[in-house]
């Protein structure tokens, strides 16, 4: 079994190249369910996602839906949303007789996990997090809750609950890995007397570069810049009609010097399997009104697809409720185990006969 795999560096050694995965691999990621997803994430994540489940690797997403209550009170149609995730999760190619899909909420395993893990890292430690100040600067909310403060501790839950070996992250979410791993050294230090029962989890970085919004800053739900996976053809249209390129009538790709002509080359590139230089120096004197029909096009046909077999599962939303009870009962059978091998560890077995 073989991959084409980026480990980040800041984490791991790095590995390039073909590099083969053992059956223990397993990778864990999931997102909040504060919307829909978007094409930054279709290539950024999804195709990934699915290529690691074909690749036969275990793959667990988790649906973050606690999460959503860290930065914000309203936290809107929430079911709903989740409901959506599934559909695109499947649209995409993800399989849930091969791939774990599940809400935390729904596994209270995952969260018992959090107060032995809370005792492993400091105030400190968590305020000193640039991804928690980050995010609490952009926060909807007054002040830093509690739960923003611990997300990096919740998200460790999740990944060590879940077995995560390998954990798809983009650069900015690096710290927060590292608090995963620091939990686990120190688990296995403190509680389990120096041998393994956490193994500290990798940090996947993928190959694709960020994907720009249409107003060039990186494409985000909350900044309204992307073009959604459910969004019409003709609103594709006008969204990629309004993205920014710029004066340069000649087409190249200079992602350093031409961000917004790079981005829309690379997305081109990404659906199409081909090299954004290539489709530079086809399009050449067109412009970026060619530039702008060219990857309109692209992106169309590769989402089609996709969009149609979405509104077909959020036509079906008992199936879609089937795969998350599916997706429960599997987690919560594998975070149970963790949860039986930490109490062990802790010498909180309670139920356990005497021996």
């Amino acid at each position: 079994m073989t991959a084409t795999l980026t480990l980040g560096t800041e984490l791991a050694p790095t590995l390039t190249g073909e590099t083969t995965l053992g059956p223990a691999e397993r990778v864990a990621t999931g997102d909040r369910p504060t919307g829909g997803l978007h094409l930054g994430h279709y290539v950024g994540t999804l195709q990934n996602r699915v290529r690691l489940q074909d690749l036969g690797i275990p793959v667990t997403v988790i649906i973050a839906d606690y999460q959503v209550i860290t930065d914000r009170d309203d936290i809107g149609p929430l079911r709903d949303r989740v409901r959506t995730l599934v559909a695109e999760y499947l649209a995409v190619g993800l399989d849930p007789e091969r791939t774990v899909i599940f809400p935390h909420s729904a596994v209270p395993a995952l969260n018992q996990l959090l107060v032995p893990f809370l005792s492993l890292v400091s105030d400190g430690e968590l305020r000193r997090n640039p991804t928690v100040k980050a995010e609490a600067m952009a926060s909807r909310q007054n002040s830093t809750s509690g739960l923003l403060l611990t997300y990096p501790v919740h998200q460790a839950a999740d990944i060590l609950g879940c077995g995560g070996t390998l954990i798809p992250v983009g650069k900015d979410q690096l710290p927060h890995l590292e608090v995963a791993r620091l939990i686990a050294r120190r688990f296995n230090d403190r509680y389990a007397g120096g041998e393994t029962l956490f193994t500290p989890p990798a940090a996947l970085l993928s190959s694709a570069p960020v994907v720009l919004g249409t107003d060039g800053a990186k494409m985000s739900k909350s900044r309204h810049n992307s073009i959604a996976l459910g969004a019409g053809a003709d609103e594709t249209a006008a969204v990629i009609r309004a993205a920014r390129t710029d004066s340069e009538r000649h087409i190249t790709f200079d992602p350093a010097r031409r961000p917004q002509v790079g981005n829309l080359l690379t997305i081109v590139g990404a659906l199409s399997d081909r090299d954004p230089r290539d489709v530079a120096a086809e399009i050449g004197d067109g412009g970026a009104a060619r530039l702008k029909q060219v990857t309109t096009e692209v992106v169309n046909s590769a989402l089609a697809p996709i969009r149609a077999r979405r509104a077909e599962l959020l036509a079906d939303p008992s199936y879609l409720d089937a795969v998350l009870v599916d997706g429960i009962a599997a987690a919560t059978e594998q975070v149970t185990g963790v949860l039986d091998r930490v109490r062990a560890a802790m010498g909180m077995d309670y139920l356990s006969p005497v021996v």
